[in-house]
């Protein structure tokens, strides 16, 4: 390893990278190379907060799409 590659794996992840790593670990595609510089670089609380933010996220978008497809195909119940 280069002193280049030892800074570089040192380095906390930024924001991007976080929901990055957050978003292909809820879909099961976290390569091991990935998940491994996360485990030694990143904290794990910023990992929580972002899986957090991004599961609510998830879920406001379901009921919206609930929501609109229920006012669609029956607007009386409305």
């Amino acid at each position: 390893m280069t002193d280049l590659d030892d800074s570089k794996s040192t380095q906390s992840p930024s924001l991007l990278s976080v929901l990055g790593s957050v978003l292909a670990s809820m879909f099961g595609v976290q390569s091991n190379r990935k998940r491994e510089q996360d485990f030694t670089s990143g904290k794990p609380s910023h990992f929580i907060l972002v899986g957090l933010l991004v599961t609510v996220v998830f879920i406001l978008m379901v009921w919206g799409v609930v929501k609109l497809v229920m006012k669609v195909a029956a607007p009386e119940l409305e």
